[in-house]
């Protein structure tokens, strides 16, 4: 078994592991290479303006992180085309789908770019030129795989002619409508084919040698070779998976259902989002995976976690238990009653324990690292559906309705990944976000929130907290006044944009708080469902891998709609960005 994620930047030790693998199948595979074509490949991923083209680098692990084969293809956005660069498996690593899976993912890609298609070079079969009997059959194979998608040469021209006398490596330029039923114009393939040559053999091929092919494209519309090696009509459809939002809910949920006078963090949340997230047609349902117990272990303290486990179990149902002494006098020695250690790891009063809390929240981590999951394996945003919330969930506490922090476990994960930027826009201050990443330079926590002095938690979320150590200056905090308005809010949402744009992060993690929606008894401003499209409009054209983790919201009259419109509002850029 295996995934394929996305490598987009050399920034963390798992990347750089990937790289350094995919550098090695290189020179295995083409041994006769310059190695500058190896030395340039990490600034391919982070240089766009140098190369003139944006390189995506996909990779095919498995569980070990060994990588089976890679992909690497050039993105044109200014000629609108997919440059298809490299597809191998590892040596020796040939069959289990490896080719087929990373050619797929291309395509999805590709599509979900809005291109005219992938263009890619692949080597000639013709008997008069190959003489070698074994590369003969190897070429005509390759061919073939790619017919079985719809991909072929593109006939009537000389791309396939020599660059020096008597040179037999020559390769077809092939073309991949992606099933769209694209019928390539003579202008815009001379356009193509000048860009693949000047951007990628600019310096071994003569302008006049460049002019003489692209001259060479006479037919209008473009045409391709027929289909040598497969019936036509045997050929499967052709179009790649258009991939919308990934939906990953919480089916749990509702056994941790807290009935006390008060108590607003109510199950039926969930079920009203649901309905009208229904609505929209964007999402694709995504059962959740069970996570690792590591990972949650990786942001919160391991006396926490086992506490809570161990409390939650013993606890009968329909009773809860609330904090009655808070022990700060003496961290060092919790009490030994079960009871008496709630205050020991809770921040406030009104936040109990009871059997199913543990439950719960473990299933909110499952949906957001599943989420997390989807995203690196190409979905473009993925939305984990979950209660209890998480963001006030500290290293070593729980309270605010939350015990364990879903999205910093989730951050934390994709970190491995590429840097992360978190963005907070629930009307509470994500404490405990800030507390497990205060020290990190790697993960950006950005929260724009009702000040502390009027709103929970009340001792986080001031301005001059902005990090500790390594992490000095990437916490950042947007407290804003009891009656902002929706004017005010978005200019404060715009500022938090830009600073996200300028860290560069690979992944976004966005804490979905719909409690700053007017009328919501947490809260106190007034932004209502056309707020909410336009704030995810603002936060799609970050043009970012993203996973949502749901946090607060309780007006539940206007909660689905509100969620709705967010949803919407996001899908409408991201997916429009993602696609140009």
């Amino acid at each position: 078994m295996f995934r394929i994620r996305q490598v987009p930047d050399d920034s963390s030790p798992h990347n750089r592991h990937a790289i350094e693998q995919v550098l090695e199948i290189l020179r295995v595979q083409f041994p006769g290479a310059r190695p500058v074509e190896f030395e340039k490949l990490p600034r391919q991923l982070i240089d766009p303006l140098k190369y003139k083209y944006r390189s995506v680098l996909l990779v095919a692990e498995d569980a070990m992180a060994n990588v089976k084969g890679f992909a690497m293809f050039l993105h044109l956005p200014d000629i609108e085309i997919v440059y298809l660069e490299l597809v191998s498996a590892a040596p020796g690593g040939t069959g289990g789908g490896v080719g087929s899976a990373l050619y797929e993912r291309v395509r999805d890609e590709a599509l979900a770019l809005n291109v005219y298609g992938v263009f890619f070079e692949c080597s000639v079969d013709d008997a008069d030129v190959i003489k070698d009997p074994a590369l003969l059959k190897q070429n005509r194979a390759r061919l073939k795989f790619y017919e079985r998608y719809g991909a072929r040469p593109i006939i009537n021209n000389v791309y396939a002619m020599p660059v020096k006398p008597g040179d037999a490596d020559l390769y077809y330029l092939m073309f991949d409508d992606l099933g769209q039923g694209v019928e390539l114009g003579r202008k815009v393939a001379r356009k193509v084919v000048h860009a693949i040559l000047e951007r990628k053999y600019g310096d071994v091929i003569s302008k006049q040698q460049i002019n003489e092919v692209v001259e060479s494209f006479r037919d209008n519309p473009v045409v391709l070779r027929e289909p040598r090696y497969l019936k036509k009509k045997s050929l499967p459809s052709a179009v790649p998976h258009a991939r919308g939002i990934a939906l990953i809910v919480n089916e749990g949920h509702d056994i941790h259902h807290v009935k006390d006078r008060g108590y607003v963090e109510a199950p039926v949340r969930l079920s009203v989002i649901l309905h009208h997230l229904n609505k929209t047609h964007l999402f694709e349902r995504i059962a959740p995976k069970r996570a690792a117990e590591k990972h949650i272990m990786a942001v919160h303290d391991a006396n926490y976690v086992h506490y809570l486990h161990r409390a939650c179990a013993q606890l009968p149902l329909r009773k809860s238990i609330y904090p009655i002494i808070f022990p700060i006098r003496n961290l060092s020695r919790p009490p030994k009653d079960i009871e008496l250690q709630v205050g020991y790891y809770c921040m406030d009063t009104f936040t109990p324990l009871n059997h199913n809390a543990y439950l719960a929240a473990r299933g909110a981590v499952d949906c957001a690292m599943t989420g997390a999951d989807t995203v690196l394996q190409g979905y473009p945003i993925a939305y984990a559906l979950v209660r209890p919330p998480g963001h006030h969930a500290e290293r070593r506490a729980f309270g605010g309705f939350c015990y364990f922090n879903s999205a910093a476990v989730a951050a934390n994960y994709l970190s491995r990944y590429g840097r992360v930027a978190i963005l907070d826009v629930d009307f509470h201050h994500g404490n405990g976000t800030q507390d497990i990443f205060y020290q990190r330079s790697d993960v950006l926590t950005v929260s724009i929130h009702g000040d502390p002095h009027f709103a929970y938690p009340h001792f986080a979320g001031f301005t001059d907290e902005t990090g500790e150590g390594d992490g000095k200056g990437f916490n950042i905090n947007y407290p804003l006044p009891e009656d902002t308005s929706v004017e005010r809010y978005q200019r404060t949402l715009q500022k938090a944009l830009i600073k996200i744009r300028q860290f560069a992060p690979a992944y976004l993690v966005l804490c979905l708080g719909l409690d700053t929606a007017k009328g919501d008894p947490t809260g106190t401003w007034k932004l209502a469902a056309h707020d909410f499209f336009k704030n995810g409009a603002m936060i799609g054209k970050l043009r970012l891998p993203t996973l949502v983790v749901q946090e607060g919201g309780y007006r539940t009259r206007t909660l689905g709609s509100n969620a709705q419109h967010f949803f919407e509002g996001l899908w409408s850029t991201h997916h429009k960005l993602m696609r140009k």
